[in-house]
């Protein structure tokens, strides 16, 4: 007969090995800042097509107590860029447009500098085009728009460098990008988004807000946290530019959307295969490329005010980590990166 301490000693290891082999406690831990009544955390990992993981953390509104699910849409910040980058090439692949052709072609007065400047390049980060928000006057409170950027760039009349010697990461280019897509197709980007992209991929749920046209569903809420108090911080002064950073999605639709290859049935082979071919720093057509622990890695992070997010795929694997935030902060990629030591076998 058991006595009631090796009972008690018995039932409290096979708890443990319980706790223990449950796969999400650890990613729990690692998420416990972003739990309860606080900006929080939309997390899946993919695996052949197959989510294996959600987790979803906190509130998308505090004023409201909404629960952050599979379908809370966050502003993308710059993960935005691969749906720019894909709009430009969806002209490219209907022969609209052509990745040598310059700024001076596209915009007739545009400053002079422009005629050194091609698509290619500014979908690269090659373009030396100068940042925008210093360029702004200090007394501007109307939040700007890719329109305002194209402006400011031809009131310039030099770049940072000869346009395609260097890398440097550039939210001016990809503004200028959503109004090469107006101009050329005659649609306002975020109708061409829609029209030619989300809608045919069934993204049906995923837009480029435009305030006072049209709505975004499920909505997540900026905030900013220090020293413990938490402040709305949704929106800034260039919330507004669409081409650098203004898309809304989900985890839901984001699953739909890697299912799809990214948009890869909208192009053809061959320009889906530049859009993955790294130019200078490591940089294809609005994704990063590179190695992760030996793996070939596309990945984007985000940040903007009160977001912070984290796309990576490990196409040799077969496997996606997709990880959104509604508050301002470090950047994410770190607890991303955390749950990846958890699905990533050792490499041999």
């Amino acid at each position: 007969m058991k006595s009631p301490l090796r009972a008690l000693i018995l039932s409290c290891c096979i708890y443990l090995i319980g706790c223990n082999s449950n796969p999400t406690a650890p990613v729990d831990t690692i998420f416990q800042d972003y739990r309860g009544l606080h900006p929080g955390a939309a997390l899946r990992v993919v695996k052949n097509s197959k989510p294996i993981l959600t987790r979803t953390y906190g509130l998308a509104n505090l004023d409201q107590q909404t629960v952050i699910t599979e379908n809370t849409n966050f502003r993308l910040a710059s993960i935005t860029k691969h749906f720019t980058a894909l709009a430009v090439l969806v002209l490219v692949n209907d022969n609209k447009l052509r990745l040598d052709t310059t700024l001076t072609t596209i915009f007739k007065d545009f400053p002079a500098y422009g005629k050194d400047i091609t698509v290619e390049q500014l979908l690269q980060h090659q373009s030396g085009l100068l940042d925008y928000e210093p360029l702004v006057a200090p007394e501007t409170q109307k939040q700007l728009s890719d329109r305002d950027v194209l402006q400011l760039m031809s009131q310039q009349s030099s770049t940072y460098f000869a346009p395609g010697t260097l890398y440097r990461y550039s939210n001016s280019g990809y503004a200028v990008l959503a109004m090469i897509v107006e101009q050329v197709s005659g649609l306002t980007f975020y109708e061409f988004l829609s029209q030619e992209i989300f809608q045919p991929s069934g993204l049906n749920r995923t837009l480029a807000y435009v305030n006072g046209v049209n709505s975004i569903a499920d909505r997540a809420f900026g905030y900013t946290i220090s020293n413990s108090e938490i402040a709305p911080s949704d929106q800034s002064l260039y919330s507004a530019v669409l081409g650098d950073g203004g898309v809304y999605s989900s985890l839901a639709d984001l699953t739909r959307w890697h299912n799809q290859d990214y948009g890869s049935q909208l192009i053809s082979p061959a320009l889906r295969q530049e859009t993955l071919t790294p130019g200078l720093g490591n940089y294809g057509f609005g994704w990063r490329i590179d190695t992760y622990q030996g793996r070939r890695r596309f990945h984007h992070s985000g940040s903007t005010s009160g977001f912070r997010h984290f796309i990576a795929r490990f196409p040799d694997d077969e496997l996606t980590i997709i990880l959104l935030t509604n508050r301002a902060g470090p950047d994410v990629q770190p607890l991303a990166e955390r749950v990846l030591e958890l699905y990533l076998k050792p490499k041999n």
